[in-house]
């Protein structure tokens, strides 16, 4: 049997980190003149802060956590980081009623980026890096960042942290589970830190500087201008982050190896020469695509839009530069696909991962040649590593459950009054954590306008994408605790 108060006590203490993060943002509200969002963000950092300290009080500490505690601990986490992220939104006010509220909150925690918000400008700078901070806390992980954080809890931590690492992305590792929240620890926060310099240095200011690094790091896509990066009509800012975004989507198990001088590296990985491959095809081919459709003077130009947008969509980041939806339709069938594959497992990023997509093609590749030799016993490997059956299954009922899960959202969006392409593409968009889409939730609008159902829908994909579709399913199907 579980043991609620257990898992209640840990998910106390991810709220009194979340509690922390709402300090943080009423400070940088009081040092800009103690602008409208202080209060709210004390208000809400004093009520989750008590939420999460009254299990540490009234719960006494206790043996192991089993692996189930471990996943509720973990969704549960999930769940109620939303939850209680809403608060500033919800004291704040203005646009921000219920749904609105819960919907920035979970596609902020759940680095999608999708966002309700008409007038980003007119937000308080407190409640602005709040936003941020949803972002950065959910980019590496609600409690995989708690874990680098907060003190030695046993081997509860290293339960925790497997239970939220995938499978997939745990293959690059072959440390033990604390070094692993180390590593991701040091590689997080440094990109983010020289992320930060070589934007000030191209021309922000140092806020928006830490706060687009900070979202570009999470392959969030939030921006302090409505206009996203079209706002600075900048190629080098542009350059810094799409450097920032296809860095934040590779495996950060690679990134570290390859800085430190290890063995498996970044330049040995099959799954990342893909990757780049892709982002670089895909910019060729809608640049080519936009200047013969004279959308832009010059090649340079073309290549320039089409190359950020890829990276920004590929790595399910979501900032623009470029109103999507007045591109070819050759040009928005490959931004949909690389925003259905997206980047590397064991990143910031979600979507189907660019691993799923290399094993599922070697598995057809297998069939075929079984297709002509039956006898044949044919060996799938990534990156010299023999995949076992389990494995391949895994990946084959993952592909299979998202694609179904689109096709729901993509009912429903039709059911409640969007039009096909505003239907599907803004379920690509939650399902992958990508943020923006086509039609009504182009790369130049917002998800304003979408029917209150849809919102809740949309918030629901969003989390059944961050958790990879299973860690939330399985907390519904009750008969699976026992």
């Amino acid at each position: 049997m579980m043991r609620i108060d257990l898992i209640l006590r840990y998910v106390g203490l991810v709220m009194l980190f979340i509690a922390a993060f709402m300090l943080l943002s009423a400070v940088i509200s009081l040092a800009s003149g103690m602008d409208s969002s202080f209060y709210p963000l004390l208000l809400s950092a004093l009520l989750t802060a008590l939420l999460g300290a009254f299990p540490q009080i009234f719960v006494e500490k206790q043996s192991q956590l089993t692996g189930k505690e471990g996943f509720a601990v973990v969704v549960g986490s999930w769940l109620v980081a939303c939850v209680v992220g809403m608060f500033p939104y919800l004291v704040w006010g203005g646009d921000f009623n219920l749904v609105n509220a819960l919907f920035e909150s979970v596609s902020g925690f759940t680095t999608t980026g999708a966002t309700i918000i008409g007038d980003i400008e007119a937000l308080p700078r407190g409640l602005l890096f709040w936003r941020f901070s949803t972002c950065w806390i959910g980019g590496m992980g609600v409690v995989m960042f708690a874990l680098a954080i907060l003190p030695a809890i046993g081997r509860s931590k290293m339960m925790l942290a497997n239970v939220e690492m995938s499978t997939l992305a745990k293959e690059n590792y072959r440390y033990r589970t604390q070094m692993i929240v180390q590593i991701l620890s040091v590689v997080y926060v440094g990109i983010t830190l020289l992320s930060t310099l070589l934007l000030k240095a191209a021309g922000m200011n140092w806020f928006d500087a830490l706060c687009h690094a900070m979202s570009g790091v999470s392959t969030c896509g939030f921006s302090t201008k409505s206009l996203s990066l079209a706002f600075y009509n900048s190629p080098i800012l542009e350059a810094v982050l799409i450097a920032t975004m296809i860095t934040a989507g590779v495996h950060f198990g690679l990134i570290y190896a390859t800085v430190t001088g290890k063995r498996g590296n970044l330049f040995r990985s099959e799954v990342a020469r893909v990757y780049l491959c892709v982002i670089a095809v895909a910019s060729v081919l809608i640049a080519i695509s936009l200047f013969a459709a004279e959308l832009y003077p010059t090649f340079g130009q073309s290549f320039r839009h089409a190359l950020f947008q890829v990276s920004s969509l590929i790595t399910t980041t979501g900032f623009a530069t470029a109103d999507t939806n007045t591109w070819t339709s050759f040009a928005m069938l490959i931004l949909v696909f690389v925003s259905l594959v997206c980047a590397c497992s064991g990143s910031t990023t979600g979507g189907i991962k660019m691993d799923r997509l290399v094993l599922a093609y070697k598995m057809l590749k297998a069939r075929m040649k079984q297709q002509r030799h039956p006898n044949a016993v044919i060996r799938i490997k990534l990156d010299g590593t023999i995949q076992e059956s389990d494995m391949l299954h895994t990946v084959m009922v993952f592909i299979v459950a998202y694609l179904m899960l689109l096709l729901v959202g993509s009912l429903l969006g039709t059911l409640f009054g969007l039009d096909m392409t505003t239907a599907f593409t803004s379920a690509v968009a939650c399902v992958g954590n990508v943020g923006p889409g086509f039609g009504e939730v182009g790369s130049m609008d917002n998800y304003a306008a979408m029917p209150v159902v849809m919102k809740y829908v949309d918030a629901l994909l969003m989390l059944f994408g961050r958790l990879e579709i299973f860690g939330l399913i399985q907390l519904f199907f009750m008969k699976w605790w026992k």
